[in-house]
């Protein structure tokens, strides 16, 4: 990827990224930086090293909050950035718990906060800045999203069951971008689902101990990855839940 990603069709677009304060996020940013974007970060808090890449933050937002999220669009013109090229929903959240739970080991709870952040969180900030106009005819929308999403691949992957919400939690996450994709095709606006193939993260270090074995990449190469798809995104493959290691589509 670090030797055939192009970028250059970033140059001087208004990009928005949830999360984008640490981990694949954070090495979003500093890669759409690198390409000449305007970065708008929707954040909790305001980061240091955001700032040094000019980003516009606006801090605050923690996706799972309907009142945050419903001022966003607002906010972001009270930035002065009236429109977005694109919007990366990046946002996510996968607890310590995730690991085997099963029917002995059920954590409800945990359940209900996932599938709140990584699929009703991208659709309360999608929501905000297309309801808010922000996103015009050949805007983009973007979501991260995970293979843990496909059904079909569950057989393989998960032959004993068991994991539920983070697995359930991307599977409604890619329903909404589905049924989104659908909801804003007459407005020629693509959706499109990306995983992006296993990252060294904060998130993901309780898997430090595989992440050789399991071929995990550094952020930076999670992000042209990421970022490659999405220049590719356009109505021909909205709708289209992608792989992005290897640029095909994930089965449902």
């Amino acid at each position: 990827m670090t030797s055939t990603y192009d970028g250059s069709g970033l140059k001087g677009k208004r990009v928005l990224v949830t999360g984008a304060n640490r981990g694949l996020g954070l090495a979003i940013a500093k890669q759409l930086a690198a390409d000449g974007a305007s970065i708008v970060a929707v954040v909790r808090k305001m980061s240091d090293e955001l700032a040094k890449l000019g980003a516009v933050q606006i801090d605050g937002i923690d996706v799972s909050d309907d009142a945050a999220c419903a001022a966003l669009g607002a906010r972001i013109k009270a930035a002065g950035v009236e429109s977005l090229d694109m919007v990366i929903n990046n946002a996510g959240y996968f607890p310590g718990s995730a690991e085997g739970e099963s029917l002995s080991c059920m954590d409800f709870v945990e359940q209900l906060k996932q599938i709140d952040i990584c699929a009703v969180g991208v659709l309360r900030v999608s929501a905000a800045c297309l309801n808010a106009g922000l996103v015009p005819e050949g805007g983009k929308i973007v979501i991260i999203t995970s293979q843990a999403g496909s059904a079909d691949w569950r057989f393989t992957q998960n032959p004993s069951g068991g994991d539920y919400g983070h697995h359930m939690s991307r599977a409604a996450c890619n329903m909404g971008g589905v049924l989104l994709s659908q909801e804003v095709k007459s407005r020629g606006i693509p959706v499109v689902m990306l995983h992006p193939g296993f990252n060294r993260t904060e998130m993901t270090s309780k898997y430090a101990h595989i992440w050789d074995k399991e071929g995990a990449v550094e952020t930076a190469v999670g992000a042209k990855r990421v970022l490659h798809e999405a220049i590719a995104a356009d109505m021909s493959r909205t709708g289209m839940f992608i792989n992005c290691e290897d640029g095909l589509q994930i089965p449902w």
